[in-house]
């Protein structure tokens, strides 16, 4: 399957910190718009919130995730 879709029954890697979750790939756009794949692994594991991310070039673990839910944007 193209366009960057995973398989619905596509195994995902178990998360080594809880042993339970699994890591997930999350998708982003750049700042011009441009669709970044894979850029951040999250565990399903709402207790462990271990994470990896891609920012410019560098590798950060564990940053805040937040859900957006109190984000507020000016139209």
């Amino acid at each position: 399957m193209g366009g960057g879709y995973l398989e619905p029954n596509t195994n995902f890697p178990k998360c080594q910190k809880c042993k339970s979750g699994d890591l997930v790939p999350l998708s982003d756009f750049g700042s011009q718009g441009a669709a970044i794949q894979y850029k951040a692994w999250v565990c399903t594991n709402p207790e462990c919130g271990f994470n990896l991310k891609i920012r410019n070039g560098d590798v950060y673990i564990y940053e805040p995730i937040n859900d957006g839910a109190h984000s507020v944007r000016n139209h």
